[in-house]
Parts: C-alpha cells; structure tokens; sequence
C-alpha cells in the first residue's frame, strides 16, 4: 500500500468522481440503447457483460465488458497522473464500489469482475493481463462465467506477488473480499449444480 501524500481534500475528491464515474451502469444504457430492453428483467438481472450476453447481442455484451472494464482503469489513470499511486489505488476502490453500489441504481449494481481486471490492468498491467488469461482459460475451461471470475479474482495475489507488484496487495485483497461477497448466490448455485453456462439463459429471475 502505497504512502498517502495527497492532500485529504484531492484524495476525497478523487475518491467521489471514481464512485460516480463507476457508478455508470454500461451494461443497461448499451441495452436500452440498442433496443434490447431493460436489463434488469433479463436473464439474472444483473447489469453485468455476462447478462447482456443473455440478450443474445455478442456487440452488446463485449461493449459492456470493455466500458466496465474502462471505467475502472481510467479512474486509475487519471488519478495517477493528476496525483500519485495513493489516489490512483483510492480512485479504484472507488470506481469499484461505483459499479458495486451504483446511487443511480438504489444501489444495486454488478459483480465487478470486468472493473476488477480493468483496475488491475491499469494499475499494473502485466498482473491485470496475467488475471484476464486465468478468466479467459477458467471460462474455456468450465463455460461458466462465475468460475472463472472467482478463479481469475483468487489468483491476482498470485500473479502480484510473481510478477513484484506488493504494494497493491491490500488493495487486491479488497477487491477479491468484494468479488467474492457479490457472487455469494453463485456460489450457492455452483453448489447446487444450478448455475448457468455462458450464453445460457439464468434460472433464476430478477429482483424486485
């Protein structure tokens, strides 16, 4: 964990665009945009790349998976450049905790795997390609998109630690906690047997 050298005042100011710009659920503006429909009455109802994908639309979901992707690794970006690595890992926890609980949603917003890879990539990219190659191999694998998420967020520390990027362990570690707290009814399914392959349709409906 990188020393925190910014002034408190910028560091907060950082940390409030990160949230809004996370905040943007990608996944429900390309769908009302393409006429898809509203994403939350589709599939699982998760605003995610991996529900859009249940449209049928493969344009759609990769735009969503890159955009949420994105928007993690930009806040990193941005905040590094303007300030430090104090701000760039606080502008990702952020962006994250955007997409997590976006305001614009009551709050209820995606799982984080793709901004997960986009902060890691932005923050050190040879562990965020290092994490994208386990999704990519994990998904091959098992055609099960949570698998391979919660494998992919599991490793990070992993390829952190291999490829000498220690000082956003913690903040890895965060995320994964974060990860893994958002797919607690994945793991209930995996368990079960229940879980959906990707591209296949959810069993289970959507909230309220």
């Amino acid at each position: 964990m990188p020393a925190f050298t910014t002034d408190p005042g910028l560091l907060a100011l950082t940390a409030i665009l990160a949230y809004l710009l996370g905040a943007v659920p990608f996944g429900i503006v390309i769908t009302r945009a393409m006429g898809l429909g509203d994403l939350r009455q589709i599939g699982s109802g998760n605003i995610g790349a991996t529900n859009v994908l249940r449209t049928g639309n493969k344009a759609a979901a990769l735009a969503t998976l890159i955009l949420d992707a994105a928007k993690g690794g930009v806040a990193v970006l941005i905040a590094r450049w303007l300030m430090g690595e104090d701000a760039a890992q606080l502008a990702g926890l952020c962006a994250f905790l955007g997409h997590l609980f976006p305001v614009w949603l009551r709050f209820k917003g995606g799982k984080g795997v793709a901004t997960f890879l986009g902060i890691l990539i932005a923050l050190a990219w040879p562990v965020g390609l290092a994490a994208c190659a386990t999704w990519l191999v994990g998904a091959l694998i098992t055609r099960t998109s949570s698998i391979a998420a919660l494998v992919a967020a599991a490793t990070s520390a992993v390829w952190i630690i291999l490829f000498g990027h220690a000082q956003i362990l913690l903040l890895s570690f965060v995320l994964t906690v974060l990860v893994y707290l958002r797919h607690a009814e994945n793991l209930q399914r995996l368990k079960a047997g229940t879980e959906p392959k990707i591209g296949q349709k959810s069993a289970e409906k959507p909230e309220a």
